[in-house]
């Protein structure tokens, strides 16, 4: 894509795109073009369709994937090719929600203590104590934890958005120990071996052996730590917007989706099953 690429990027970098998306949206372009082997302007709505189908049928992507791939494309036409008429009529594909799998307290407490790495283990914490994004917890400095205000400084989360995080004191404990055994100095708290932030894929390959080895049936992946701490929260009967913010949710209505998945009004409720006895006398089915 050459010149095309550079005018991607900087489109990109003008309207302050995440790097993680930077990367999807490149990546799904370079595919798209390898695919017709021909310059993107050369392309136009019928082949997007095309690829789009070439999508479902040959590589078995989902719908979530397609959603990417779309979006990116529709960055490249609309905003970089300035053809936005290719683009205009295609459908975006409808994703299921499917409610999330939600650990009880007993499995996060089960899973934590299951990981042996020091470093490993100390993320995931931070990332179920304070609802964090595992690419959040990784990107913390060792001044973004506020021991007098009792709150860490989430810095350049989604849509480039700061915001603060409760932390525990059982957390800061958890943290100060680790501090002191990993004799931590440089400013990140998490730091790798090349002195950058830990990269994500050493996490889930280690979190994915720690669950496989406790042998959960249920679907975890690294997001379920988030997942969890809103739900746990939602359960102990903290305020939904609280959560937002926790979160860091533009939109309520995210926010709100762990109410789908929170048992905690069910323990109020009597199933009418359960009122038949009271009807019929015991003895009966």
């Amino acid at each position: 894509m050459g010149v095309i690429r550079e005018r991607m990027i900087e489109e990109m970098e003008l309207r302050g795109l995440a790097p993680a998306t930077k990367r999807s949206y490149l990546t799904c372009c370079r595919l798209f073009v390898g695919h017709f082997m021909k310059s993107p302007e050369q392309l136009g709505t019928e082949q997007l369709k095309a690829f789009l189908l070439h999508l479902a049928r040959e590589r078995k992507a989902g719908p979530a994937t397609a959603r990417v791939y779309l979006a990116a494309l529709t960055f490249l036409y609309r905003h970089v090719l300035r053809m936005p008429g290719v683009v205009d009529d295609l459908p975006y594909p409808r994703v299921p929600h499917k409610l999330p799998d939600v650990l009880s307290r007993e499995e996060v407490a089960q899973l934590l203590a299951s990981v042996r790495s020091l470093k490993l283990r100390t993320i995931l914490t931070t990332a179920y104590a304070a609802g964090l994004r595992i690419s959040e917890a990784l990107r913390l400095r060792v001044a973004d934890i506020d021991s007098q205000r009792m709150v860490l400084h989430i810095r350049g989360a989604k849509q480039a958005k700061d915001r603060l995080v409760l932390l525990s004191p059982h957390l800061l404990a958890i943290l100060r120990q680790y501090w002191v055994q990993t004799k931590t100095h440089g400013p990140l708290l998490f730091p790798g071996r090349s002195g950058r932030p830990v990269h994500i894929d050493v996490i889930r390959r280690a979190f994915r052996a720690t669950v496989d080895g406790l042998g959960l049936q249920k679907r975890v992946t690294l997001h379920s730590l988030r997942h969890g701490f809103a739900t746990h929260l939602l359960e102990d009967g903290t305020d939904i917007r609280v959560i937002q913010s926790l979160l860091g949710h533009a939109n309520l209505q995210t926010t709100a989706h762990y109410t789908r998945v929170s048992t905690h009004n069910f323990q109020w409720v009597k199933s009418p099953l359960d009122r038949l006895t009271d009807v019929r006398g015991p003895g009966h089915p």
